[in-house]
């Protein structure tokens, strides 16, 4: 390689460092700052939040328990290459937001809706459009929905593996699949029906392996969680709607994504064959792989599936 070649080839790789390096954004939160990394391409033709799943999960798609994914990383990045600005952000409470409440179990669904609104104004300003859309993953999708359901106005929502049943119905099916959960499935339904009545259980009186799962301030959240039907969430929403949903996902399915579908009548169903709940190829034999190896990578479907609706709709919008 010539040495004016060589030039070329630093110049194109600095090039593609900078398409990916990351702005860290902040907006007010309660107490504190709620902060979020943006990716700006220059020219996009719209920008994407992506808002993180339950628990402590964070803007890169990893969590507690061993969750190391870099899911919703690898999906601003994959966006990026499309054409697409993204901001992906930490949730009140947890990593970068951690000073915007002091406890981090003190949240419900409506307030991170609230937090939702508040990004969508600061990330439309900073990225100099009105067309910003809100991609939802798990139960960052029923955020999402109850987001708009409120009265955001995003150009449209993304709804990634995101529940179409209530999250107590789920946790039931869920449970019920881990043979493990044997001799305290009765116990667990009595939990569950407890809190979907919005009855505080007693902690001493739960069984000591399920008391982690149950804790004092799980359950505030849980009761205010259960009380959301994402389809009677859903049904008057009239945003276009891409709902995104891989048939290899134990925790989410395609009962879910139909049943959001039935509810959107508007919205396109994209089902993803072989695609796990981390929105990554599943591993033959290897079912937590997609959970915890950051080196998998995305499915090489899904940014450009969203890329194309993004596009296309907004086109539609144009054209109209």
């Amino acid at each position: 390689m010539t040495p004016i070649n060589l030039s070329f080839a630093i110049v194109l790789l600095l090039m593609t460092a900078r398409a990916f390096a990351g702005e860290v954004m902040t907006v007010p939160g309660p107490q504190g700052p709620l902060k979020g990394e943006a990716i700006l391409v220059p020219g996009a033709a719209a920008g994407i939040i992506i808002i993180p799943g339950s628990g402590p999960t964070d803007r890169d798609g990893n969590g507690s328990a061993g969750i190391r994914s870099d899911s919703y990383k690898l999906l601003a990045e994959g966006l990026a290459k499309a054409g697409l600005s993204s901001l992906r952000i930490d949730k009140r409470g947890f990593f970068g937001s951690s000073d915007a409440i002091a406890n981090p179990e003190d949240v419900t669904i409506a307030n991170y809706a609230t937090d939702v609104r508040a990004w969508h104004d600061a990330f439309a300003e900073r990225v100099g459009t009105d067309c910003v859309w809100i991609a939802g993953h798990s139960e960052g999708g029923l955020v999402a929905l109850v987001a708009a359901a409120g009265g955001l106005k995003p150009c449209g929502l993304i709804l990634l593996s995101t529940p179409g049943r209530r999250i107590s119905d789920l946790m039931r099916e869920q449970l019920r699949h881990n043979p493990l959960n044997g001799p305290y499935l009765g116990e667990l339904d009595r939990i569950l029906s407890g809190l979907e009545r919005g009855e505080m259980q007693d902690v001493a009186a739960i069984s000591a392996p399920l008391q982690p799962l149950f804790r004092e301030g799980l359950q505030r959240y849980m009761i205010g969680l259960f009380s959301y039907d994402p389809k009677q969430v859903a049904t008057g929403i009239t945003l276009p709607t891409l709902i995104v949903q891989g048939d290899k996902d134990v925790q989410v399915t395609m009962v879910d994504a139909q049943l959001l579908a039935q509810a959107l009548p508007q919205a396109k169903l994209s089902e993803l064959h072989g695609v796990t709940h981390m929105l990554k190829q599943d591993v033959a034999g290897a079912p937590l792989a997609t959970y915890r190896n950051p080196d998998l990578p995305l499915d090489p479907k899904v940014a450009p599936t969203i890329a194309d609706f993004v596009r296309s709709t907004r086109s539609a919008q144009r054209d109209g």
